[in-house]
């Protein structure tokens, strides 16, 4: 009972604080992916690019990071000379998407990471921590690959499984923690939909998540890598 009491207040401090998530209020078309403020930024980080040598105008970053959250646009860089001021709908004006680059070293892309799914993460984490605070371990329920596990949820106060809202279909996708008790994004629905869709030359052991990149405004943010599995050709993650 006492991570419950916890969580409760813990719950009261973040709603508390939640304005400070977002610079201004978020508006409903603060929350829509547009193409042509997409389009504007790639073409003030290619003028970016050409007037400084083929440099990046992003926020410095561990080498760690994960891949799609590893070049977020410093607008700071791009602004006011090479556009007015950041897009509606990025993180800096209130919107709930972060501008990211994708394929840095040959092709520089600009891409959106919607900060929505951090925050369902966030909650989750949090119930996770509580839990651990009393029991020390995660509440696995069944591994689905090496390293890579279920959680019963029902033991962190869920009525129902958790999920986020994927920013490529729509669709609700499960969570996933791995043995470090890092939550991740199942990105596996999305994934197989597409291997179904589109024409593709992957192959088992070929990390298939730019594959949605490719065909999307958005990245996969806060994913495991996949791979196709050779004997189905769907969807699995990529283990080591």
């Amino acid at each position: 009972m006492r991570w419950i009491v916890r969580f409760m207040i813990s719950c009261l401090i973040v709603l508390s604080l939640s304005g400070c998530l977002y610079p201004k209020e978020r508006l409903k078309q603060n929350q829509i992916p547009y193409e042509d403020q997409v389009a504007a930024v790639q073409s003030a980080v290619d003028q970016y690019r050409k007037a400084t040598g083929g440099l990046l105008p992003i926020k410095t970053r561990d080498m760690k990071t994960p891949i799609y959250q590893k070049y977020p646009i410093d607008f700071n860089k791009l602004v006011p000379r090479y556009m007015q001021e950041p897009p509606g709908n990025a993180y800096e004006s209130g919107g709930v998407f972060q501008y990211v680059i994708v394929d840095a070293e040959k092709n520089p892309t600009v891409k959106l990471l919607d900060l929505r799914l951090a925050e369902r993460i966030r909650d989750l984490k949090l119930r996770l921590q509580m839990y651990r605070d009393d029991h020390r371990y995660p509440p696995f329920k069944k591994m689905i690959a090496p390293g890579v596990f279920t959680l019963d949820y029902k033991k962190l106060g869920y009525e129902e499984p958790p999920h986020a809202v994927s920013p490529f279909s729509g669709n609700n996708l499960p969570f996933v923690i791995d043995g470090n008790g890092e939550i991740y994004i199942d990105y596996r629905i999305d994934l197989y939909n597409a291997l179904k869709k589109e024409k593709h030359h992957y192959r088992p052991g070929d990390d298939i998540r730019d594959m949605l990149v490719k065909h999307s405004l958005f990245v996969p943010a806060y994913s495991l890598p996949y791979t196709i599995d050779a004997k189905t050709n769907e969807p699995v993650f990529l283990t080591k």
